[in-house]
């Protein structure tokens, strides 16, 4: 494939592309992001629609709690918890080279009930706004502070089951559509990308969903979703690439680790700074998680996107502006070599890349060889197998130290003397619903580099 004119400026004008393009594992800051004061002046999104989007799911909860009944205990909150794994700290000194200032923590979004991924929140939310609107429209509810457990009932199954739902995925996404989807009543329809793992496909159609296979990737098979969906005036698309509900969903996020880390009394301020390392695809869910962390924390909150090497969708696209308008295809970049299949995104989301180029902090690229000697080290140390994906945020803190560039954030923020205060927390994506014949054949990956 011969590069284009554009492209070729792009990679002499733009610092560091040249690296990222050649699948180089590097760690960039955000040269444009503002003070968080003045990004929230640049879009539309406010505290009040994360609250919104908190406020629909707590509506949800008697449902939840009804239909899921693994969701009791937290009284039909889809929420994960956080694990200590300070014990990793040496291991990526080691490894790195570098010395690791602060705590290190877990987010286990590879526990979410009913989906077992980061997908569950966003993705849970869109569907269950989708069939309120419905419910409501239809007057089968007569106001928000009707019974939100008729949803469980079987008139209600029966008035959806008149109604579609059609998605473009990798895979966790359609997971987290499919489930709730046909919970409700749904005819649910998934459209899966190459990379999609036949476990995920297996999973789906055991809960009645119908799965579409393409030989094609992420994008393709998003675009055939959406023109299957436009057809028909009853379905309803989920639309990873431009959601603005699947983009609320994660926000609720913030809120919800804010009260955690008070609950494990962790301080976040000026002197006591959080880094998250979020691993990313598309951009959805790191951008409204960030959007979420950043409504409750500010400028203390520094937040920083994982990618493959093979696959720097995200990265490609703010470095150079260009957001949606370029892919990892017109640098030639290989992205079949990456088995980090939820991150497996040609093309980034232009509505959240745009938003993220005011909010986000930094991102990195990850090899396969680094991914799976993490991968294997999470379950060694602490009996917790990830999805490949899901471990792309686990080396974010050493890249941050042994970094030029991610030394210099944090000597530009002023923060050297404080990081001993600092918290960081990688985002686990998912993992939990693996099969055990692919969580080792996981495992013994790194065994191939």
């Amino acid at each position: 494939m011969i590069v284009s004119e554009k492209i070729n400026k792009l990679l002499q004008e733009v610092p560091y592309l040249k690296e990222v393009a050649d699948c180089k594992a590097v760690l960039l800051t955000n040269p444009s992001k503002p003070e968080f004061k003045v990004a929230s002046t640049r879009t539309k999104f406010t505290k009040a629609d994360v609250n919104d989007a908190e406020a629909r799911l707590a509506r949800f909860a008697p449902f939840i709690m009804l239909a899921f009944p693994e969701t009791k205990s937290a009284e039909g909150l889809i929420e994960s918890g956080i694990t200590d794994v300070e014990g990793l700290k040496e291991m990526l000194e080691t490894y790195y080279d570098t010395k690791i200032e602060g705590q290190l923590w877990l987010k286990r979004d590879d526990q979410l009930p009913i989906a077992g991924t980061i997908k569950a929140r966003g993705a849970i939310y869109e569907v269950l706004k989708h069939a309120e609107e419905l419910a409501l429209e239809h007057g089968l509810l007569t106001t928000w502070d009707d019974d939100y457990t008729k949803f469980a009932s079987q008139s209600f199954k029966d008035f959806f089951s008149n109604y579609r739902i059609v998605v473009g995925t990798t895979g966790n996404l359609g997971i987290s559509v499919g489930v709730m989807g046909a919970k409700l009543g749904f005819e649910v329809t998934v459209h899966m990308s190459i990379e999609a793992k036949a476990w995920k496909k297996n999973l789906l159609r055991s809960r009645g969903v119908t799965v579409i296979e393409h030989k094609t990737n992420f994008t393709q098979a998003v675009e055939m979703g959406r023109s299957q969906s436009l057809q028909d005036d009853q379905s309803y698309f989920v639309d990873d690439e431009f959601s603005e509900e699947l983009f609320l969903g994660y926000t609720v996020a913030g809120n919800r680790l804010q009260e955690q880390l008070k609950t494990m009394n962790i301080t976040v301020d000026e002197n006591h700074p959080l880094f998250v390392y979020l691993p990313c695809g598309i951009g959805g869910s790191p951008g409204g998680i960030t959007f979420g962390l950043k409504q409750v924390y500010g400028d203390n909150v520094h937040c920083f996107f994982a990618e493959p090497t093979q696959m720097p969708s995200m990265l490609i696209g703010l470095m150079t502006k260009e957001y949606d308008q370029v892919s990892i295809d017109d640098f030639n970049i290989d992205g079949s070599l990456t088995n980090m299949d939820g991150l497996a995104v040609p093309r980034t989301s232009g509505f959240v890349a745009k938003l993220m180029h005011n909010f986000f902090d930094g991102g990195y690229t990850v090899t396969e060889k680094d991914n799976f000697t993490f991968l294997r080290a999470l379950v060694d140390q602490f009996e917790i197998p990830l999805e490949p994906a899901a471990v792309a945020g686990v080396t974010g803190p050493a890249r941050l130290f042994s970094s030029p560039l991610g030394k210099a954030y944090i000597k530009d923020k002023g923060l050297e003397d404080k990081m001993k205060n600092a918290n960081h927390i990688s985002w686990a994506t998912g993992g939990s619903m693996v099969p055990e014949e692919d969580r080792k054949a996981f495992y013994n990956a790194i065994d191939n580099y």
